[in-house]
């Protein structure tokens, strides 16, 4: 389609230049016109004869296609696996118009697209837009060299000893918390506990911590300070208010993001919102160095970002980009993390034996947590987090568009749709690819029979079951969430630290149960993240738990 309307253009504009430059004859202008036609139609001829005729499920209707089933999550997984048993670990499925997309469920397909991305393939249009509007030309924005310059001169932020020495930030969001909390169950002596909402809560601790490690800044959110930021941030993820036909059709349509839309107009004024918070705090920081008094800055990634600018334009970051990356990295370790903490106690109300397993490890544990401590020395701390991480991922899909034509290898033989057998498929310039993390980590033929169950254990060896993903997957772990190749998560460190030193000062005081029986059902909202929803709830995005000291 991309190709046939890009062609109808340009042929548009060739024959008014001819008519306008020297008057044809009516005869030979049809015979122009035919020419030009008959050779679009030859190159559309070739790229389909060269492209696999991949197999795939028959579109349930012409107008959206499969777009909006595919927008519920659990289905999602559910259908992705069951297409991948049906029709191939390589298949398409139809979308908006009858738009396919093709969904990668191959190892060796995988791998290819992963060496390939930011290069051969690239943001999608949709995704392109969506995200220069919320947080500018960053490095979530940004594909081939600028994407690797903008990645190394942020890799340093991120490593190891970088994280080492943020770790008490977490540590101290987390205890700010438990002051709250007891507080809360302070005030009421007749039950001994307290309701909080978790999703609230756990943006504040996420928020807090991300304004101290990236920005230097205290957003107060702990503290009760109620201002903008908070606000923006805490709608951002909401699925209040979100049209998602308008979401659908944008994936095709993506000029619809360019109207005075109310999701637009929010994520701009999310944009102001952050990058003046973000020029503040650079400008007072710029400032504080030229005094020297902000030599200890250099270590955070407020000082690394400033760094970079100094180093120069072509091999470091613009202006512009150091406010564009310092959106991204208050946004992104904010969203996610709050997200994955807020699953990972609701997962720890609805599995009270694993609740208890975790409680002994962290107070046999005893004294607070370095780095070091939570990376080797808690183990079980260390599975909660990683199942929670692949039961609940944060970003559920990535998909990209083909730059140019492409040949993907597969580690299987593939039956096409005229009943041959390939080992290899060729997509066509232009192609929407699509790399499934949710449902490869929730995967039966990956992760065992009981893919699907909240089960940490399976992350000490000698589990058969996750077989099939040490073998197959070669992301972190071998887990999708994060991604892999050149975009892989580039805060995973820093996610998995504030993860494992929260949870651990939470679980450490407090016993945690669903608010309203353990028979509540909990679902995944169609908002930004999957969120927890309660199923039922006056308040979509609330997800209240009770609470109560843990007495030793």
């Amino acid at each position: 389609m991309g190709l046939l309307q890009s062609k109808g253009i340009w042929l548009t504009l060739q024959v008014k230049d001819l008519y306008f430059v020297s008057p044809l004859p009516g005869s030979m202008m049809r015979i122009s016109v035919l020419i030009l036609a008959s050779f679009c139609l030859l190159q559309v001829y070739r790229r389909n004869q060269r492209a696999t005729r991949i197999r795939g499920p028959q579109s349930p209707g012409w107008a959206f296609g499969f777009a909006k089933i595919i927008l519920d999550s659990a289905t999602t997984t559910e259908l992705y696996e069951r297409w991948a048993r049906e029709y191939g670990p390589v298949y398409k499925v139809p979308g908006v118009f009858g738009q396919p997309r093709v969904i990668l469920w191959d190892p060796k397909a995988i791998s290819h697209f992963f060496a390939r991305d930011t290069w051969l393939y690239n943001q999608t249009p949709f995704n392109k837009i969506a995200v220069r509007a919320t947080i500018g030309r960053g490095v979530l924005w940004a594909d081939g060299e600028s994407h690797k310059r903008q990645r190394k001169a942020l890799n340093p932020a991120f490593s190891a000893a970088a994280i080492r020495s943020l770790t008490y930030v977490f540590h101290d969001a987390a205890h700010k918390t438990v002051l709250a909390w007891n507080d809360e169950i302070e005030s009421n002596q007749e039950t001994h506990c307290a309701v909080i909402d978790a999703q609230q809560w756990m943006n504040h601790i996420s928020l807090d911590s991300a304004g101290i490690a990236v920005l230097s800044h205290d957003f107060g959110a702990l503290d009760g300070n109620d201002s903008d930021v908070v606000h923006v941030l805490n709608a951002f993820g909401s699925s209040v208010n979100v049209s998602h036909n308008l979401v659908i059709l944008a994936q095709n349509f993506p000029s619809i993001l360019k109207l005075p839309l109310p999701r637009t107009q929010f994520s701009r004024k999310l944009s102001l919102i952050i990058g003046k918070i973000c020029q503040e705090m650079l400008s007072r920081t710029r400032k504080e160095k030229e005094m020297g008094g902000a030599e200890q800055g250099d270590k955070s990634c407020l000082g690394l970002l400033l760094k970079a600018e100094e180093s120069g334009e072509s091999a470091g970051l613009t202006p512009q980009e150091v406010i564009d990356e310092a959106k991204v990295l208050l946004l992104a370790g904010f969203e996610t993390t709050a997200v994955s903490m807020t699953w990972a106690l609701v997962e720890l109300a609805r599995n009270p034996d694993i609740q208890t397993k975790l409680r002994d490890e962290c107070l046999e544990f005893g004294s607070t947590p370095s780095y070091d401590d939570l990376t080797n020395k808690l183990p079980y701390l260390d599975a909660v987090a990683h199942e929670v991480l692949r039961l609940h991922a944060p970003v559920k899909e990535i998909p990209r568009s083909a730059t140019q034509e492409d040949v993907i290898p597969l580690s299987e033989p593939l039956r096409t749709a005229d009943g041959s057998f390939t080992e290899s498929v060729c997509i066509p310039k232009g192609t929407v690819v699509v790399v499934p993390f949710a449902a490869l980590n929730c995967s039966v033929s990956m992760w065992g029979p009981d893919a699907k169950t909240f089960k940490p254990s399976r992350w000490f060896e000698g589990d058969e079951n996750t077989r099939g993903a040490r073998d197959a997957l070669h992301g972190y772990r071998h887990l999708m969430t994060f991604g892999d190749g050149a975009r892989m998560c580039l805060g995973r460190l820093f996610a998995l630290t504030e993860f494992k030193a929260v949870l651990f000062v939470l679980v450490q005081s407090f016993v945690f149960e669903m608010a309203d029986g353990p028979g509540v059902q909990i679902v995944e909202s169609l908002g930004t993240l999957p969120r927890p929803r309660v199923v039922g709830s006056a308040e979509a995005e609330s997800v209240p738990l009770r609470v109560r000291r843990y007495e030793i």
